[in-house]
């Protein structure tokens, strides 16, 4: 029986080919008691450039969220960018699930891998969220599991409704089974206990409401993008971009009292 083609299987080794002729080469690091983590490292590391670190959120792998950022970011850094635990070659048969274990690794392979200077890192989102108030309305984490872990494409067309603020219209049901089959199935269990983790002996109603303006500090900057899901690095990366060459690579001018936005229009 002859193999349907897979969009997905395809997009995947695309993404793998551009990571690859940007600069970067994929790398597996064995770092004991179980734990393997990959990581796509510079295939020559420059000593005069800085380094960045790029950490994707829940979702899809790391070259799905970071395609768009790494060709022009690596003219300037040291890219490196870390596959989190149960996502593409990255996993563990030790029992943690919480984040600060995802961070402790993260750390432990940049260590092994020679990282063991100043870095600079940006991330995307996988953080406690209200999710009854906030912009993820749903009840508990059962449901929370069922959209973010989808297994039938009605549940991948709300997690994308909730992630874009423009989402595909009238994608074929045959497309979103076909991503679920690639991206969703492996790890499930343990993603699935990612999720359960993070809202462990927690109430929903309990996580805190953080609402505008905060004090972010002197040296920084709170940028809204209109017009944007939670998924902006997908939906809006050129924007996104901009607003990281701003932070990372351009001078930033010091905030003055009540300036929430640098001079620059951001609502």
């Amino acid at each position: 029986m002859v193999k349907c083609l897979s969009f997905t299987a395809t997009r995947d080794s695309c993404f793998r080919y551009s990571f690859s002729n940007a600069g970067l080469r994929s790398s597996t690091t064995d770092l004991g008691d179980g734990t393997v983590m990959h990581v796509w490292v510079p295939k020559s590391h420059s000593q005069s450039k800085p380094t960045l670190v790029l950490i994707h959120g829940f979702g899809a792998n790391a070259m799905w969220q970071w395609n768009d950022f790494v060709s022009p970011l690596i003219s300037r850094f040291n890219v490196y960018v870390p596959d989190l635990l149960f996502f593409d070659d990255s996993y563990t048969t030790r029992p943690e699930r919480s984040y600060q274990f995802q961070a402790r690794f993260v750390i432990r392979v940049m260590e092994a891998i020679g990282v063991v200077i100043a870095m600079n890192v940006v991330g995307i989102s996988m953080e406690d969220k209200d999710m009854e108030e906030g912009m993820f309305k749903v009840k508990n984490v059962d449901e929370a599991v069922d959209i973010l872990l989808p297994r039938k494409p009605d549940k991948l067309r709300e997690l994308m409704k909730i992630s874009f603020y423009k989402p595909t219209r009238r994608l074929p049901s045959c497309f979103l089974k076909d991503f679920i089959h690639v991206m969703c199935r492996e790890y499930y269990e343990e993603r699935k206990e990612l999720i359960i983790a993070l809202h462990k002996d927690r109430k929903f109603s309990d996580l805190p409401n953080i609402s505008q303006p905060t004090h972010l500090g002197d040296n920084a900057e709170l940028v809204i993008i209109k017009n944007a899901g939670h998924a902006i690095n997908v939906e809006k990366p050129k924007e996104l971009y901009k607003h990281l060459k701003s932070a990372l690579v351009d001078p930033i001018s010091p905030a003055k009292p009540g300036d929430y936005s640098n001079g620059r229009k951001t609502d």
